[in-house]
């Protein structure tokens, strides 16, 4: 979808989209669950962690830093990630909303 049309949509959709299009894939997960079960800040090579290439993990980080779930600060050769506490509150409160607003009918018929 080309930005001219998310643009189409209001500010409460685009929002929750780019938080569920960083959701979107494993890995993500994963590095956000890591960071979150380390319960500190790492600034060792995330990369361990998971069963891919540094490179691609630090894509994925990348993924997670633009929408502002992770910050990143650099600490001389090695940088150090955290979970933005306020982005992740946010991502939260926004998906269970819109979770909840999803109403399933007993009646419906498809």
């Amino acid at each position: 979808m080309t930005q001219a049309k998310v643009e189409l949509f209001d500010q409460y959709l685009q929002i929750a989209s780019s938080y569920f299009k960083a959701l979107a894939h494993p890995a993500r997960l994963a590095i956000l669950k890591y960071l979150s079960e380390s319960k500190t800040c790492i600034s060792g090579d995330i990369s361990n962690e998971l069963p891919l290439s540094r490179t691609t993990v630090n894509q994925h980080l990348n993924e997670l830093k633009s929408v502002g779930l992770i910050k990143g600060e650099i600490l001389g050769v090695k940088t150090k990630y955290c979970l933005d506490k306020s982005k992740i509150a946010e991502m939260k409160s926004i998906a269970n909303s819109f979770i909840a607003s999803l109403d399933i009918y007993e009646n419906q018929k498809c």
